[in-house]
């Protein structure tokens, strides 16, 4: 289910475009962001990812992106620097938190995930963690 003010975009969205997979809300996982990872080899992934708002709102003040949940640490977040693909986004500064200042409206403002196993891990389907979206939304 999808937020009637703001979501995240899945599926390699386009950058002020309005495309995308909305990603599920809640705990439904009917559509949540996915990777697959070989522990064995500690591997990582990096998924492209958009924030939009719904035709008539926008945010106003700054917006912020954390991971909530068990396995967070195996989760981070990067802005976009016009990156053309994952290979290019492997350049930027991944945290635990972003922050973006600038106002998102109805098109996409690509934001990069990063998921990343350890050779410590058991093979699992690890459905801890949760992408949180703090962000004021307003008419407009």
């Amino acid at each position: 289910m999808a937020n009637k003010y703001i979501n995240i975009y899945a599926g390699n969205p386009t950058a002020g475009g309005t495309d995308g997979t909305a990603v599920s809300t809640g705990d439904t996982e009917a559509s949540p962001v996915s990777v697959t990872l070989n522990a064995s080899n500690a591997e990582t992934a990096i998924v492209k990812c958009a924030l939009r708002c719904n035709s008539g709102y926008n945010t106003s003040g700054n917006t912020v992106i954390t991971f909530t949940g068990i396995s967070t640490a195996k989760w981070q977040v990067a802005a976009d620097n016009n990156y053309a693909d994952a290979t290019a986004a492997a350049a930027a500064t991944f945290a635990s938190t972003l922050t973006i200042s600038t106002s998102i409206a109805a098109t996409n403002t690509i934001v990069w995930l990063k998921a990343l196993s350890s050779t410590d891990e058991s093979p699992a389907n690890d459905t801890t963690a949760d992408l949180q979206v703090d962000t004021t939304v307003v008419a407009g």
